[in-house]
């Protein structure tokens, strides 16, 4: 592990980058996830997968569903692990409130970003995010494209 990812704290475990191209991320959150032991030793190992998981919110709490943590080979034998549980987030009680508010009312979606570890603990980044259109991800693929040919034009010019 570097030396910058010990002093910080944490290092990425999993990221989502489908996230970033299907949404427009408009807050994020941090959020700490209620997991059994040999789930901890699968995300130390770097078994988890994040590309088609998400965030509900039901009966006032927050839970990550569709992420699938592949068990060790290792794992105990009296336990049958379920890679694709759901999972509870913890967060703050008016963090909570925002969210379910901004998600009924506004017609956000939460969205798993990022799984990194703090401080010896596993925490789920979360955005709040509005659904992008056909025409919006072109138009951001469009202008990608134009600022790399700005760079080599600048570069070799």
């Amino acid at each position: 592990m570097s030396r910058q990812a010990k002093k910080s704290g944490g290092s990425t475990i999993a990221l989502n980058k489908k996230a970033r191209h299907e949404y427009f991320i408009e807050d994020r959150f941090e959020a700490g996830l209620a997991l059994e032991g040999w789930e901890v030793k699968s995300l130390r190992a770097g078994r988890v997968q994040l590309s088609e998981s998400y965030v509900l919110i039901k009966g006032g709490e927050a839970w990550l569903f569709g992420a699938h943590i592949s068990p060790l080979p290792t794992a105990s034998t009296h336990i049958h692990p379920d890679p694709v549980r759901s999972r509870k987030l913890l967060l703050r009680r008016e963090e909570l409130n925002k969210l379910i508010g901004q998600v009924e009312r506004r017609g956000y979606t939460l969205t798993p970003l990022a799984l990194y570890w703090k401080r010896g603990r596993a925490k789920l980044e979360i955005g709040l995010a509005k659904g992008k259109k056909e025409h919006d991800k072109r138009a951001v693929a469009r202008e990608r494209d134009w600022q790399r040919e700005k760079e080599r034009a600048l570069k070799h010019g």
